[in-house]
């Protein structure tokens, strides 16, 4: 198959008052955030991307151009610069939307960069976000808990674990090949016997030495909370703090289905900790779990990207995207910080994830109807912009094949 890029017939011409737009990578519901936050401020934006996807359809699209890969890192770099150059997207702002992406931008800052704005940060910074091991021995030199983690090299390795009781995650240390591959961001081990098991079944997807087993800390979804900002300087211009309320998958959640923010100032403490060190600039998500038994929040995830409930920054009074916008282009950018007590839900993954905890007996109905007569923002439909939820719907047996849910 050609990689040459195929271009949709734009609804306007992009560069036809010559304002600098974004050319945003991915264009799942989180693409679509993106797409809606700079359109609403009058930003051109050009959606890229290998799948079929809902942002396209978005009236605050003004272009699409769908090419055949977007994983590989050569071809995506090769197809960028073509698409910049061929659309005279001179001076755009990327904005990539999965870990792929970034590692892709990360490492080709120079070249891209001849073409567009790269908010992106070097690989010195990305790479510990980018590889487990190294985020987790980051954040133990800096004194922020990381669950229990081993790094077996070999199924011999599993005994050491025989002290421990399960359940077990088996776990990337790198995302993109396991999750491609599985439509799974971990699997559960809740024998001993299992894990071995699942160890020889990952080491056929990825090298063993990017398996990771840890303990899978007590509690569901409502346990896990992230810190999310627009990160520059050593501090946080613009943040918020958010805790999952549901997710799906239930137990090993892959994407949150609904989220809530609140305050929680021990997260932006340890966050900022580890940002500073890595001297990060962008946006970024960065996840914890609550550990029931010592009461410590536990450094999972560091996504150096966009996440997919960002769009809730907007309700909270931080819009994130538009922030990142206005710095790349040198403009003033106001400090703030996200209100508590706003939410954001997911209808297409929020409804099968809530029947499954309703069967399981943890979820009250009547708690969750009530939840979605609170919500603030859905994520993907919107009466001012209805196409994409239409598109969402059509798409659905497509999307349970392709991503799984």
């Amino acid at each position: 198959m050609s990689n040459k890029p195929r271009t949709f017939v734009p609804r306007t011409d992009p560069t036809s008052n010559g304002k600098v737009g974004a050319v945003v990578i991915g264009g799942d519901y989180q693409g679509l955030g993106i797409v809606r936050s700079l359109g609403r401020n009058g930003v051109p934006v050009c959606v890229v991307d290998n799948e079929h996807s809902i942002a396209r359809y978005s009236k605050y699209c003004t272009e699409s151009v769908h090419i055949s890969d977007l994983r590989d890192q050569h071809n995506t770099i090769k197809s960028l610069l073509e698409i910049g150059k061929r659309l005279n997207l001179q001076g755009w702002v990327l904005y990539p939307t999965r870990d792929e992406h970034v590692a892709a931008l990360s490492c080709n800052r120079s070249e891209l960069s001849k073409v567009f704005r790269v908010p992106t940060p070097e690989w010195s910074s990305v790479k510990w976000a980018w590889d487990k091991r190294n985020t987790y021995k980051l954040a133990q030199e800096l004194g922020i808990p990381t669950p229990r983690t081993f790094y077996p090299q070999d199924i011999g390795d599993l005994s050491e674990l025989d002290m421990f009781s399960p359940p077990f995650a088996i776990k990337p240390a790198i995302k993109e090949h396991f999750v491609y591959a599985t439509k799974a961001k971990a699997w559960c081990a809740h024998t001993h016997a299992e894990l071995k098991a699942l160890f020889l079944k990952a080491s056929n997807l990825i090298p063993p030495s990017e398996i990771i087993i840890q303990e899978i800390i007590p509690g569901g979804g409502t346990q896990q909370y992230s810190y999310c900002a627009f990160f520059r300087d050593g501090q946080a211009v613009g943040s918020m703090v958010a805790r999952r309320r549901r997710q799906h998958p239930l137990l090993l959640g892959r994407a949150s289905t609904y989220v809530e923010s609140l305050d929680v100032p021990l997260l932006e403490e340890l966050s900022t900790r580890f940002l500073r060190t890595i001297n990060y600039y962008g946006l970024v998500e960065v996840e914890y779990k609550l550990d029931p038994r010592d009461s410590e929040f536990k450094l999972l995830d560091v996504n150096a990207r966009t996440w997919g409930y960002h769009s809730l920054g907007v309700h909270a009074s931080v819009d994130f995207s538009y922030m990142l916008y206005r710095d790349q282009l040198g403009m003033s950018v106001t400090p703030s910080t996200g209100q508590a007590g706003k939410s954001w839900v997911r209808m297409t993954t929020d409804i099968p994830t809530a029947f499954l905890a309703w069967r399981g007996g943890d979820l009250d109905m009547r708690a969750y109807w009530q939840s979605l007569k609170n919500c603030d923002v859905e994520a993907v439909f919107s009466s001012e912009d209805p196409l994409p939820g239409a598109a969402e719907i059509l798409m659905l047996p497509y999307l349970a094949i392709k991503k799984g849910f």
